[in-house]
């Protein structure tokens, strides 16, 4: 299988159309056989009341890109991926600009993948550290609802 940076990243941005990803104004900018890198401004639509970047945010651009890290591994005919757990030690705050998520896969098993996140700024300082797993399961059938 050959690695097309260009259709990955069209693909991921594609996908995050009308979903968290859009409203927290996710985008994916780089990518790699072993990883995937995402980056999200921090402005006052993601701060917390005192005026710094919310780790509940910074959790979901994590979990956004190991996400879509994993989803890269498998065979979307045939499986979904789904985040079973995820840690943040968040470790220095942020009150403007933009911060950068890559996710590098630790463990790739056949139904579950391992990543570690690094979420940086501008100058490279280390906001948050991660740790995604997330479970690869047989595609299921969508029903319609009526």
């Amino acid at each position: 299988m050959t690695f097309d940076k260009d259709t990955v990243l069209q693909y991921c941005n594609e996908i995050s159309k009308n979903t968290l990803m859009q409203t927290l104004n996710i985008k994916y900018v780089d990518a790699g056989p072993d990883y995937l890198v995402a980056t999200m401004p921090v402005n006052p639509s993601v701060h917390q009341p005192m005026g710094l970047l919310h780790g509940g945010a910074s959790v979901a651009l994590a979990e956004s890109v190991g996400s879509a890290a994993s989803f890269l591994y498998v065979n979307s005919k045939h499986s979904e991926v789904r985040g079973i757990e995820i840690t943040a030690n968040h470790l220095k705050s942020k009150r403007d600009g933009i911060v950068t998520a890559t996710a590098r896969i630790i463990h790739k098993g056949s139904s579950i993948h391992l990543w570690e996140i690094r979420i940086t700024d501008e100058k490279d300082a280390l906001i948050s550290l991660c740790k995604l797993t997330t479970m690869v399961l047989p595609k299921r059938k969508i029903e319609n609802q009526e």
